[in-house]
C-alpha cells in the first residue's frame, strides 16, 4: 500500500507538529508519522518548562497556537546571570529595550495539547499513528519512499520531500547516511516545578556551577520552573532524594532570591549530550530540530532554534512550489547556517566555560560578567540572540505575514 503526499514528516513532537501546521497554510498534503498512538501525548510533552523566545512567541501567535494554550504563560521580563565563586553578574531588563518581555515560559504538556488541537483542525493532514519508521527508498522520478510499520501492517509513503523531525537519535538521519558529531557534557539535568515563598515576578535566574547550571524560570501558575544540573556520577543519588532533601539541595544552589522553597512537583532527569548533524539536507530530505542539532539547554535555545528551522523550510517550500526542489533545500541550508552556528557556539561555549573548574578562568569569567553588565552593546548582542533574532529570521518570527 502506497500513500502519496506533498511532504512526509517523520516525528510528531514539538518541531514536527509545528511544521505540519505551518505547511497546512500553504494547502499542502502532509503525512505525519507519529510514534504515540491517538489519544496519547508524546513523551516530550511532559512537565518541562519551555522558554519561548520573543521570535517564537511571534510565530506561534501567527500560527494560532498561543491562543490555544490553556494555562497562563509566565513572561520573562528580567534575566539575572551569575556563577558561584565568580565575581560579577549580568542583569537584563526587557524594559531597557522597549519590550514587555524577552519571552514566555510555557509548560511542555500544555504546549503539546495546544499543538494537538491545532493538528486536529488541519484539512490536508494524514496522521499515521502509532507508526514506526523502518526505512527509505526512491522512485524512478526521484521522489522519496518512507517505509513505516503501523502495528502488523507495512506501509509506504511517497513524497517529493521527507522531513526528519524524529529527535536526537534520528532513525531517518541514520538511514540517510548523515553522520553526527557528539559530545557528552557529563551532566544530567533535573527539571521540576517548585513553589516558593515569593511568587514569580517575571525574573529568570541562571546560576552556574562546576557541576552544571541551575535555572529558575517564572511560570504563569505562581510556581517556578527549576532546571538543576548535576554530574552524571551524582544523578542516581539526587534522583533518590526525598522531597525534603531535594528542596534543601535546591535551596543551597539558588540561595534565598525567591525565599524558602516550599514544595516540589515530580522530577524528570535528562542526560546532556550534544549531537550535531554534519549536514542538514540530502536529496529530497531535510533534518529539523533535534534531528539536526541537540544542544545544551543553557540559554533555552533548543526548541526555539528548531522552530526557526521549520519556518524557514516552510518559506522555501512556498517559494519553490516543489517541496523537494534541490535549489530550495540548498537555500534552506544556507539561510540556517548563521543562526545555527552562532547558537551552537553560544550554548556549547557557555556550557564548557561555566563548568570548567580551573581557578585560572575565574578572574576571566568575572571580568566577562562585569563587562557584559556594564556594556550596552554587549548586552544588546546577548539579548538579540536570546530573543531569537539571529541571522536570517523567518517572517513569522519577525511578526510579519509569511
Amino acid at each position: 500500500m502506497t500513500d502519496r503526499h506533498d511532504v512526509v514528516i517523520v516525528g510528531g513532537g514539538l518541531v514536527g507538529a509545528s511544521l505540519a501546521i505551518a505547511l497546512d497554510r500553504q494547502g499542502l498534503d502532509v503525512g505525519l508519522v507519529e510514534a504515540a498512538p491517538a489519544g496519547q501525548m508524546p513523551a516530550v510533552f511532559d512537565q518541562r518548562n519551555l522558554s519561548f523566545a520573543a521570535a517564537t512567541v511571534n510565530a506561534l501567535g501567527a500560527l494560532g497556537i498561543m491562543a490555544r494554550l490553556r494555562a497562563p504563560t509566565g513572561p520573562i521580563r528580567r534575566i539575572h546571570i551569575s556563577r558561584q565563586g565568580d565575581f560579577g553578574r549580568v542583569r537584563l531588563d526587557a524594559a531597557d529595550y522597549a519590550r514587555e518581555a524577552f519571552g514566555q515560559v510555557v509548560v511542555a504538556r500544555d504546549f503539546g495539547e495546544a499543538l494537538e488541537a491545532g493538528l486536529q483542525d488541519l484539512r490536508g493532514l494524514t496522521r499515521y499513528r502509532p507508526a514506526r519508521f523502518t526505512g527509505l527508498g526512491e522512485t524512478e522520478d526521484g521522489h522519496r519512499i518512507v517505509r513505516i510499520a503501523t502495528g502488523d501492517q507495512q506501509r509506504a509513503l511517497r513524497a517529493p520531500l521527507v522531513v526528519a523531525a524524529d529527535g536526537t537519535h534520528s532513525s531517518v538521519r541514520e538511514a540517510l547516511g548523515i553522520a553526527a558529531d557528539t559530545h557528552d557534557y557529563g551532566q544530567t539535568l533535573f527539571v521540576a516545578r517548585v513553589r516558593a515563598e515569593r511568587a514569580p515576578d517575571g525574573t529568570a535566574y541562571e546560576r552556574f556551577r562546576e557541576d552544571g547550571p541551575t535555572a529558575l524560570l517564572p511560570r504563569g501558575d505562581r510556581h517556578w520552573g527549576i532546571v538543576h544540573g548535576v554530574h552524571h556520577a551524582q544523578a542516581d543519588a539526587v534522583a533518590a532524594l526525598d522531597d525534603a532533601a531535594w528542596l534543601q539541595r535546591l535551596q543551597q544552589h539558588v540561595g534565598w532570591r525567591i525565599g524558602r522553597l516550599l514544595e516540589s512537583g515530580e522530577r524528570s532527569a535528562y542526560p546532556m549530550t550534544r549531537v550535531v548533524a554534519q549536514r542538514l539536507v540530502e536529496e529530497r530530505a531535510v533534518l529539523l530540530g533535534n534531528a539536526a542539532q541537540t544542544i545544551h539547554p543553557i540559554g533555552a535555545q533548543g526548541f526555539n532554534l528548531g522552530l526557526r528551522d521549520a519556518l524557514t523550510l516552510a518559506e522555501e517550500i512556498a517559494r519553490a512550489g516543489d517541496p523537494g526542489d534541490p535549489a530550495a533545500l540548498a537555500r534552506y541550508a544556507a539561510r540556517r547556517q548563521e543562526d545555527r552556528e552562532r547558537t551552537l557556539s553560544f550554548s556549547d561555549g557557555l556550557a564548557r566555560l561555566t563548568s570548567n573548574p580551573s581557578p585560572l578562568l575565574r578572574p576571566l569569567r568575572s571580568l566577562g560578567l562585569a563587562a557584559v553588565d556594564a556594556n550596552a552593546s554587549l548586552q544588546a548582542f546577548l539579548v538579540g540572540g536570546a530573543m531569537g533574532f539571529r541571522g536570517d529570521v523567518p517572517a513569522l518570527c519577525r511578526g510579519e505575514a509569511a
